[in-house]
């Protein structure tokens, strides 16, 4: 008798051990799951921001000299390959905190016409950038971290799914377009 009793402990612990392998692999694909629709959200805004800084640029409300720089940032930004991308959105945050440095500059852009818009438009487009990335990182940080724990690693429950990375870019906002007040 003690063998049966034996066998039914060793059974019911693979069981659960084998669900909690289950729990665990789910767990993980909906974190991979979370990444990828966090970093769907993040090129939708960044592609937002770039798409509103482009047309701004060739509006006609800007000095010709902020013209160029705005738009080629944010064409090297739209046009950028996937190992180039944090650097080129990081090159077209600098462009716009070099375009809009001061509150008349968005003033100047607002008072033209169409420019009230344009200027809302872009404001919101550079507040967005910063949480969607920081949501994205977040699911990156909450992946990596379950990865790391041994019993992932030794039974492979990530499969074959590559190692997330973290997009890391400045996205700090020009302040005279991040106020919502400007």
């Amino acid at each position: 008798m003690p063998t049966v009793t034996t066998l039914i402990w060793i059974a019911v612990a693979l069981l659960l051990v084998g669900v909690y392998l289950s729990w665990t692999a789910g767990r993980l694909d909906r974190l991979h799951a979370r990444i990828d629709a966090a970093r769907a959200a993040l090129d939708a805004q960044l592609l937002r921001r770039a798409s509103i800084a482009q047309e701004l640029a060739t509006a006609g409300l800007l000095d010709p000299a902020a013209s160029i720089v705005l738009y080629q940032a944010a064409h090297d930004a739209r046009l950028a390959e996937e190992d180039q991308r944090e650097v080129a959105e990081s090159e077209l945050s600098q462009a716009l905190r070099a375009v809009f440095a001061e509150r008349a500059q968005v003033e100047e852009v607002r008072a033209a016409p169409g420019g009230e818009e344009t200027a809302d438009e872009l404001g919101a487009a550079v507040r967005r950038v910063p949480m969607a990335r920081r949501f994205h990182n977040d699911a990156v940080r909450a992946a990596r971290a379950l990865r790391r724990h041994r019993t992932v690693r030794w039974f492979r429950l990530a499969g074959h799914a590559p190692f997330p990375l973290a997009f890391e870019m400045d996205d700090e906002p020009p302040p005279a377009l991040a106020d919502r007040e400007a």
